[in-house]
């Protein structure tokens, strides 16, 4: 039983570090993309430092929300490996008498047995669609906007070239591609993850 507790203690203090690294690195990517837009409203034309400073400065950004974003898949799935082991634990506490079933709580209901679901209903997304529950990470939020990013940095360059409308509809498609590759990603990383043995009911 006490190593049981400690595991519990560390598995909830890793799952803590990630939940933190998840905020301090969006915080982050927010930040630099916010005050890169404050430059680039300063440098606005007719001042000619708009365009290499936009030159400089989109692609940093995208570079970074990539980078982020990628690493809040892994923080993602840190936490939600914590989560399972923590509700294993959990089950095996509920087990231990007939009255500790009325003190823990089972999150999933019926569906507590399964660590995976239990760990899901700790995080509020126990009632959601498998394939709904990517749209809600904070890995896709930053992902989201740097696909807007990316989509304002290719408009901007292909108007150079091409007439308003069209390098408008580029960088939608731009977006929208960006998006729907990193959805993909993640929802490969999140089905691909390792699985905990499984233990007898």
């Amino acid at each position: 039983m006490s190593a049981l507790t400690t595991e519990h203690f560390v598995l909830q203090t890793a799952a803590s570090t990630a939940t933190s690294e998840e905020s301090a690195r969006a915080t982050l990517y927010v930040m630099a993309l916010s005050s890169s837009l404050v430059a680039l409203g300063f440098a606005a034309p007719p001042s000619p430092a708009f365009a290499p400073l936009a030159a400089a400065l989109l692609p940093t950004l995208v570079i970074l929300g990539l980078f982020t974003s990628v690493r809040l898949v892994d923080t993602g799935l840190q936490n939600i490996q914590c989560r399972s082991a923590m509700a294993r634990i959990r089950r095996y506490y509920r087990r231990l008498s007939p009255e500790a079933d009325a003190y823990i709580v089972a999150w999933a209901g019926p569906a507590e047995d399964d660590v995976v679901a239990a760990a899901a209903a700790t995080l509020g997304i126990g009632r959601r669609r498998d394939w709904l529950v990517g749209f809600f990470s904070i890995a896709m939020m930053v992902a989201t906007i740097n696909s807007i990013v990316t989509g304002a940095g290719i408009t901007l360059l292909a108007a150079q070239a091409l007439p308003l409308a069209a390098a408008i509809v580029l960088g939608l498609l731009a977006a929208a591609v960006h998006l729907v590759l990193f959805y993909l990603y993640q929802r490969r990383r999140y089905s691909s993850r390792p699985a905990l043995p499984d233990l007898p009911l």
